[in-house]
Formats: structure tokens, C-alpha cells, sequence
């Protein structure tokens, strides 16, 4: 198992190909992905236009990992977004509704880019393992909307179960983790609440709806002042324990062991790929 690349993804905007407004606006919007979205945020009849839509949003390259929505296995638009997520060579595809590995095989094979799957029903939490596993896959994606519906949930301590299983598939395969948007973007209080919450059981970013929520979640899963200040004290003790020979690093009366340093060293890249 290795732990996720360094560079930051704090924040992913979903942004609707469908809408010229939203898609001049997302490379400015500070987030750490976009997520280019042809599937639910798309009406049927607009899908071909915001597929010729998607070649003009990738011209520009920007900061941003720029990653395709396309729509699931088995839909109308399927393969002709693959063909065209391939000749645009975004920096991902997302597929949704994963299920299992050969889900992830046909969107590798059909595009030749990183993979990331939505998890977003309950065969797919099951199977998160083998999912996240599964050769070219970069990410898990928790669809938590969906979820709730298909589990018949009432709110997310009721999907804790899941999301836990999400983050354990991802850390097991050593790919990022990225937990499900909030719908109520207006109540700031509420996101701050699901971004807090979703740190804590080990997600690496959240998916946005709304670029007025990037800041909130850049916060909440970027490393504080105080958490870069105290990894490089542990890293500072635990490499003045070794040239003196000791055998334990200790700070602030408690013991600083390697795992702490590599914790450390994690925090220390990812604040500076974060700026």
C-alpha cells in the first residue's frame, strides 16, 4: 500500500458542461479539481452539446486536475463520451455508479486516462475494495445523495457504515478519497459541519456544487498553521534522536515514532503542493 500523491484535492467542483456561465467561471473558482459533469447535472437532449462543449472548457490548461463526468455503463451517451474524453486527454474521467472492476477496465481502455469511480449504491460500497484496486484507478468518489436514496438513509450518520467502507477501499489501495457534496450550499454552517465530519473519517477533499463552498472545504482538508508547525517539530525531534543516537523521540511529554514522521512529512507536501 502506498499513501495518495502529495498534490492536494482539498476541494473537486462539479461544474455542468451544459452551462457556458459555470464553465468559464470554474478555472478561477480555487479549486483543486474540476469536475466537468456530463451525466446528472446534463438534460438528455442537451448531452451532445455539452460534450462539443467540454473541447473549448480543456483548451486552456490551469492549475486544477481537470476530470471528465461521464454518463454511466449502459446509457445512450456512454461510448460517445468516452471517445470524446479521450481525444480531449483531460486529466481524469469519472465514472458513476461503479460496481465493480470492469467498470473501471472499460473507462481505462476506452479513454487511456486515470480513473476515478463513484461509489454510490450499495453493491458499490461492497465492492469498493475491488474497485479501488482495480489497475488505473486514481479515486473513490462518494455519491452520497444517491446512497442515502438507495440505502433508504435519513442523513449521513446513518451512512457512516458506508463512508467508512469508501475510506478503508481507498487507504487499502492507496488512492484518494473524496467525500460527497452537500446539497445545502447556501448554509455555510452545514457544509463547515460535513466538511469537519468528513475529515475526521479520513477523506482527502470533498465534492463541490458551488464555487461559493471552495474556500470552506480548501480549510477544512488543507493542513492548519498549528498541524504544519507541529510536523516539522516532530520531524525535527524524531531526526535529533537519531543523531544522537537515542532510541525515542519525544515532544511535549509524548513519543514521536516513525509513523508520526511519515504523518509529518505527508502534511509538509501537502501545504506546500496547496500553497
Amino acid at each position: 500500500m502506498t499513501d495518495p500523491a502529495p498534490r492536494p484535492v482539498r476541494s473537486a467542483l462539479f461544474v455542468p458542461a451544459s452551462s457556458p456561465r459555470a464553465l468559464a467561471k470554474a478555472p478561477g473558482a480555487g479549486a483543486d479539481a474540476v469536475i466537468y459533469d456530463l451525466e446528472d447535472a446534463v438534460a438528455p437532449a442537451a448531452k451532445p452539446a455539452a460534450r462539443d462543449a467540454l473541447a473549448g472548457a480543456l483548451a486552456t490548461p490551469g492549475p486544477a486536475l481537470r476530470i471528465v463526468r461521464v454518463n454511466g455503463l449502459g446509457t445512450p451517451w456512454h461510448e460517445d463520451d468516452l471517445q470524446a474524453v479521450r481525444a480531449l486527454a483531460p486529466d481524469g474521467v469519472l465514472i458513476p455508479k461503479a460496481e465493480g472492476p470492469a467498470a473501471v477496465a472499460k473507462a481505462r481502455d476506452g479513454t487511456g486516462l486515470p480513473v476515478w469511480a463513484m461509489i454510490e449504491t450499495p453493491s458499490g460500497v461492497l465492492r469498493a475494495p475491488a474497485i479501488a484496486a482495480a489497475e488505473g484507478l486514481a479515486g473513490l468518489v462518494a455519491g452520497t445523495n444517491d446512497l442515502a436514496a438507495e440505502l433508504r438513509a435519513e442523513g449521513r450518520p446513518a451512512m457512516a457504515l458506508a463512508l467508512q467502507g469508501i475510506v478503508l477501499a481507498a487507504r487499502a489501495a492507496g488512492v484518494v478519497a473524496l467525500d460527497g457534496v452537500c446539497g445545502a450550499f447556501r448554509d455555510a454552517d452545514a457544509l463547515r459541519a460535513e466538511c469537519a465530519e468528513g475529515r475526521r473519517l479520513g477523506f482527502d477533499g470533498k465534492t463541490l456544487i458551488h464555487p461559493v463552498q471552495v474556500a470552506a472545504a480548501n480549510a477544512a482538508f488543507g493542513p492548519s498553521d498549528e498541524e504544519v508547525a507541529l510536523a516539522r517539530r516532530r520531524i525535527e525531534a524524531f531526526e535529533a534522536m537519531l543523531a544522537q543516537g537515542a532510541g525515542v523521540a519525544v515532544l511535549d511529554g509524548r513519543i514521536v515514532e516513525n509513523l508520526h514522521v511519515r504523518a509529518a512529512r505527508r502534511i509538509l507536501a501537502i501545504a506546500g503542493a496547496a500553497g
